[in-house]
């Protein structure tokens, strides 16, 4: 069938309640007129009444019959003859079933594609699939300063990248800030001769347990030997817990050089 002028709008039904708690006496005034007492449900203490048989009602007025009222009795009455006509469907009355599949798309979350830009503003919070940031969480740092050559935390002083603020240049910490898997890599430049060991630390304990199987491990043999040594790991970490390289020990004169930019670097990425 066709429409003459605008379409017509889907609309939805919303009953209306007046509250008379606390009237009293043969009488109460309603907030909308009726036609007649079919169009008006009265409760009294929770306790429907019938119709002209207890209450008549005209205009604005509903008069009981043969009783009073008292103004500690509950009362309330429900317009059934008026029903309010919004094109605004009540808050919590829309379900995932309502919602087409194709609503939305474009964006990525949890591998399905959605398109949040049309549908939702801000961050998604954590318990919603979201990282709790607005940007991917990705840390690089490096080391430009002072060579390490005693058991200690790797300070990586100069912050190249830090899209979370969760990397602190000042203990060499990282602290996760959101729940899933992170990426580690780290790198440094081995000096003169002798062994040297590091490992990745996961909330100051070493992620792989303690003995060898945890230690990144280089050996220089000459006096002038210089080596570029590397680490890496996946490491799965719950918010607020921590990464951080630790340099466990050396032998001869052996260190981290600590005044070479391009050699020394760590970075953290979030995987998911």
């Amino acid at each position: 069938m066709g429409y003459v002028g605008n379409q017509s709008t889907n609309s939805y039904s919303s009953m209306v309640k007046q509250d008379l708690t606390g009237a009293s006496g043969a009488s109460v005034t309603l907030s909308h007129p009726v036609a007649n007492a079919n169009e008006v449900e009265l409760y009294i203490n929770n306790v429907r009444q019938e119709p002209t048989t207890s209450y008549t009602t005209n205009g604005t007025t509903l008069n009981f019959v043969g009783y009073t009222v008292a103004a500690s009795d509950d009362i309330y009455v429900i317009f059934s003859g008026k029903a309010l006509q919004t094109i605004v469907p009540p808050d919590g009355s829309v379900s995932t079933a309502k919602i087409a599949d194709d609503a939305v798309t474009n964006a990525k979350i949890n591998n399905s594609t959605i398109d949040l830009t049309s549908k939702v503003t801000g961050v998604l919070p954590v318990a919603n699939g979201g990282t709790g940031v607005s940007s991917p969480i990705l840390v690089y740092a490096r080391k430009s300063n002072g060579n390490v050559s005693t058991a200690s935390t790797i300070i990586w002083n100069t912050e190249m990248v830090d899209t979370a603020g969760a990397y602190n240049n000042t203990t060499g910490v990282f602290t996760c800030p959101k729940s899933g898997h992170y990426e580690v890599h780290w790198h440094y430049l081995h000096r003169f001769p002798g062994y040297l060991r590091t490992t990745l630390q996961k909330n100051g304990t070493y992620i792989w347990g303690s003995g060898q199987k945890s230690i990144i491990y280089n050996r220089n043999v000459d006096s002038t030997d210089e080596s570029q040594v590397s680490g890496m790991a996946i490491v799965n970490c719950s918010v607020n817990d921590t990464l951080s390289i630790y340099f466990i020990g050396r032998s001869g004169t052996s260190d981290i050089y600590g005044e070479q930019n391009s050699h020394n670097g760590f970075l953290v990425k979030f995987l998911g």
